[in-house]
């Protein structure tokens, strides 16, 4: 088969939302040096060496290999991911942030090994519903690796607990399933399985069941539990339809809990109005299309399967850090992709990419 240049739309469309997104983030942080000049240099040299740095070779590297050949080592990819994401549960090695155990230090930056678990369940799933793919609608052929797979990954982030990356990595693979040809029958059963397993969540943690109580009640305790929603509903509010202008935002100095990272998207919208904030979700929108288009036309299963996987991880996890900012689910602590603080998520955003490109390259015409 022979191989051509990337698919450039897709390149452009992206090249465009992370230039966007550090345009965003650099304003936003501003509020941190403002805080903690120390903090505010950590920061810098996460999102700029380990996420734009590093990512950026692993996206020219990966977009260059052949990505079938990564394939036989999904199993290996997915075995590590775990070890690694199980090393945050030790005492002494993972670092405990805020209630969650989802880092390991690594010298002067931290690094979250539940990104890396997102990007290898989905990649190890792609290879294993591409070798039986005519038994993907049966419960043995497609529940099973499913559930496998994707709920030992999200078993593990429920410990962590990592609520939202467990509801991410779900969607993730229900999406290939779906892709794959799974039955609608099995989909509802595992979104009713699902289901089940969050309301067990949320029956056994306080935490969720605040989050919960204070999603329904927004307004009920806004200098405490609904300070931070109803402060990003002013942040979005006061930006109006132009924006206040590139660095001229007021809730990020001393009003938004996370100006770098859940609420960076009420940053955004304050700055840059309702117009800046409609040319982001476009850019999104056209990042799933193009992402879409390239799965579609992928010369085989594992790399159709493979890049659903893919645009779902990194378009589910940014439109759900919007939609959670607009008050319209709860407070979640998924990244919003490109933009907001987070050196790993950033990283493996752009090798993804990367393997969505080396796709692009042995699309058929």
């Amino acid at each position: 088969m022979t191989t051509k240049s990337v698919d450039t739309p897709f390149l452009l469309t992206t090249c465009a939302l992370v230039l966007f997104g550090l345009l965003i983030f650099s304003s936003a942080a501003l509020g941190l040096l403002a805080r903690d000049g120390a903090s505010f240099t950590s920061v810098a040299v996460s999102q700029l060496l380990l996420g734009l740095l590093l990512g950026g070779i692993l996206l020219t590297a990966l977009s260059r290999i052949d990505y079938r050949c990564l394939r036989p080592y999904t199993p290996y990819f997915f075995a590590l991911a775990v070890g690694l994401t199980a090393l945050t549960f030790i005492p002494g090695v993972g670092v405990e942030i805020k209630g969650a155990s989802r880092w390991l230090k690594l010298g002067p930056v931290t690094f979250q090994p539940e990104e890396a678990l997102k990007f290898a369940a989905v990649a190890l799933l792609a290879g294993v519903y591409a070798s039986n793919i005519k038994r993907v609608s049966s419960l043995r052929g497609g529940i099973a690796p499913l559930g496998a797979i994707g709920g030992s990954a999200a078993l593990l982030l429920l410990l962590q607990p990592s609520t939202d990356g467990a509801v991410m990595v779900g969607l993730a693979c229900a999406a290939m399933l779906f892709a794959a040809g799974g039955r609608i029958r099995h989909l509802l059963f595992l979104a009713l399985v699902g289901a089940l397993l969050l309301t067990g969540a949320v029956y056994q943690s306080s935490y969720l069941k605040a989050r919960l109580h204070t999603f329904f009640n927004q307004s009920q305790d806004p200098q405490g539990a609904g300070w931070h929603i109803q402060q990003s509903l002013i942040a979005v509010g006061s930006g109006e339809f132009f924006g206040k202008g590139f660095g001229q935002s007021i809730e990020k100095f001393s009003y938004l809990p996370e100006p770098i990272g859940d609420s960076i998207f009420a940053v955004a919208a304050e700055e840059f109005g309702f117009v800046g904030s409609i040319a982001l979700v476009l850019l999104y929108a056209g990042v799933a299309l193009l992402g879409l288009r390239i799965a579609a036309r992928a010369p085989d299963p594992f790399g159709g399967l493979l890049t659903v996987g893919l645009v779902m991880l990194i378009i589910g996890q940014s439109f759900m850090n919007i939609a959670s900012t607009l008050g319209l689910i709860p407070i979640s602590g998924l990244p919003l992709i490109f933009v907001s603080h987070g050196g790993t998520a950033l990283m493996i955003a752009l090798a993804e990419v990367g393997v969505i490109l080396s796709v692009s390259r042995r699309m058929k015409i």
